[in-house]
């Protein structure tokens, strides 16, 4: 079994932080998990996390 590589953004402060979004990639889906809660993954597309991240730049979501 493959194991999940997880990381979390430079943003979330020291490694002991326990409120972090954590990211893994997979050749299907990007998956999602809270640090606080790491049993419940979300997966989504590669391109929705994409479309994600493009609108948090352009401040689409402000």
């Amino acid at each position: 079994m493959k194991r999940t590589l997880w990381q979390k953004s430079s943003f979330s402060g020291p490694d002991n932080n326990p409120d972090c979004l954590e990211l893994a990639a997979t050749s299907g889906a990007i998956l999602m998990r809270e640090s606080d809660a790491p049993s419940v993954v979300i997966a989504t597309a590669h391109t929705r996390v994409r479309a994600l991240l493009a609108s948090v730049k352009e401040g689409a979501l402000q």
